[in-house]
């Protein structure tokens, strides 16, 4: 997830090499520290990145993800304190319930249907859809799921010139509608799945929120 979000933020477009290290430790929460390379498709350069990132969970939404850093391999000190304050209040409430896209419509000037030529430039939207998948099968498929998104809907506060510029929000709510193609006939039907992601604005940190909304 991390260097996809490097990539949201840099406007990068780099790919995962190898995994380096992992590393985890536990306190209150799980602390997971990653470092693996990744490569620049235009130049063929290889980095060597540095991530950490707090997971933590509850019976309301199964992944509440913290991104506290993203970058590529430095010997800086960490800023791992996640400013709650710097967030709208707008994104700090329970997470909502799925809304479909005639709901949001009605008299919302806040929200983007995304476009099918962006669901393929924005390879981070099947990362975010993968989780919401794996949170709802409590990880019993091994192999990347084959998964075809439907329909994305974003909602933000943020003002935009453009309206795809909301897809790209540095905090927003992502309404998704996604189908399982693979094997499984358990879960071999359409899902939802209601994805937030907002930020502090400290360079590496992202809150990721995830909840099926079957």
């Amino acid at each position: 997830m991390s260097y996809c979000f490097f990539a949201l933020r840099q406007g990068t477009n780099f790919k995962f090499v190898r995994l380096e290290k992992y590393n985890v430790i536990s306190t209150a929460y799980d602390y997971v520290y990653v470092t693996f390379n990744a490569k620049d498709p235009v130049s063929g350069s290889v980095f060597s990145f540095q991530t950490l990132l707090n997971e933590d969970s509850s019976p309301d939404c199964p992944v509440m993800w913290t991104t506290l850093a993203c970058r590529i391999k430095c010997d800086d000190a960490v800023d791992d304190h996640w400013d709650d304050k710097a967030v709208d209040d707008f994104y700090k409430d329970a997470i909502p319930k799925w809304s479909s896209h005639e709901e949001l419509a009605r008299g919302n000037k806040n929200y983007y249907v995304v476009q099918e030529s962006e669901l393929q430039e924005n390879d981070w939207l099947y990362l975010f859809t993968e989780i919401a998948f794996y949170s709802k099968t409590n990880n019993v498929l091994t192999a990347p799921p084959p998964l075809e998104i439907k329909r994305v809907v974003v909602v933000t506060k943020e003002d935009t010139e453009e309206g795809h510029e909301k897809l790209k929000a540095q905090n927003a709510i992502y309404y998704v509608s996604y189908k399982y193609n693979g094997e499984s006939s358990e879960w071999a039907r359409d899902h939802k799945a209601v994805i937030r992601k907002t930020m502090d604005g400290k360079p590496g940190h992202l809150y990721l929120e995830v909840v099926s909304a079957d």
